[in-house]
């Protein structure tokens, strides 16, 4: 492969979802990334780039593959074959919108082969019909916070433009997956427990808005929705938050379905944070993440034009 068979590339934010009582409808973009860069070729071929993705299907049972020709069969059209190279730093199972940065990235891995000229509602529509719900696919997609809803015929988001805080992940060498992460959830929720986590939420999402971090905190760990049953998947929940609580940080919370752990601390404090939680969590990878305005982002190369098919 070499530059002049380079077609374009695709750029796509990690997300975190959930943010506590925010189930399946709050997610902020995450400054972990996946690439994947596009050459042409005579047959569909993945070629994996970094250690996190080593081990992805070279062929055309590739989920990117599989989520691109869904979207080009739903608008009639066929992509033409290439090689894709699949660069990647969001480690998979751990919470961190790995799946959904990979949805979109083959959204718009269709959109450019075939020309579709896909509106941002359409890849959200899209991405959220893969996903099943919309906030980790929202936030890769458009950057920065997003508040969803997916319904079969519509989805739509809200952004919150400023976040303005350092986020720190405690990222455990373990995975949960997610659907076991849902087996532990319970099948009925009696209605006044219902109320009261609607409340929290309402109230998480107004704090949200008017950027009260410290309000945002104390709903995050007022939630009902799921935390409190997936807390025995993920044992460092809890003392990640005891470490967090000492070092006057906003809040924590689990990190999608988990075992990521996200913590919110004041801007320009997210650096000490991390050298603390370091000390405490040597066994987990410790970052210091910052919230990326931008979502999914396309570089073409200008020695090619990609026409429809």
């Amino acid at each position: 492969m070499n530059e002049a068979d380079m077609l374009f590339s695709v750029t796509v934010p990690g997300s975190t979802a959930n943010l506590g009582p925010g189930f399946d409808s709050v997610g902020m973009a995450l400054s972990r990334y996946l690439k994947l860069t596009v050459y042409k070729s005579a047959e569909w071929t993945f070629e994996a780039e970094t250690e996190t993705v080593a081990g992805i299907p070279a062929g055309t049972e590739n989920l990117i593959y599989q989520v691109a020709k869904r979207t080009a069969d739903t608008y009639g059209k066929e992509m033409p074959p290439v090689h894709v190279k699949v660069w990647s730093d969001i480690p998979l199972a751990r919470g961190l919108g790995s799946s959904a940065a990979a949805i979109v990235a083959a959204i718009e891995l269709a959109d450019e082969l075939c020309g579709l000229r896909l509106s941002e509602a359409d890849k959200l529509h899209l991405a959220s019909l893969e996903e099943g719900h919309p906030d980790n696919a929202g936030a890769s997609l458009a950057g920065g916070l997003v508040i969803g809803l997916h319904e079969e015929e519509h989805t739509q988001i809200v952004r919150v433009q400023n976040v303005d805080i350092d986020v720190v992940v405690v990222i455990p060498f373990y995975e949960v997956l997610t659907r076991d992460a849902r087996d532990v959830l319970p099948k009925q929720f009696p209605y006044q427990d219902a109320v009261k986590a609607s409340a929290v939420s309402n109230i998480l999402i107004a704090a949200l808005m008017s950027q009260d971090w410290p309000l945002v905190g104390k709903m995050m760990k007022k939630d009902m929705f799921h935390q409190p049953y997936r807390a025995m998947l993920v044992p460092e929940l809890s003392k990640v938050e005891h470490v967090a609580e000492l070092k006057g940080a906003y809040g924590t919370a689990l990190s999608g379905a988990g075992p990521t752990i996200l913590v919110f601390t004041e801007k320009g404090k997210g650096e000490a944070l991390r050298e603390q939680l370091s000390l405490n969590f040597p066994h987990c990878e410790i970052a210091s993440l910052s919230v990326p305005k931008e979502g999914s982002i396309i570089e073409r190369n200008p020695l090619h034009q990609v026409k429809s098919v």
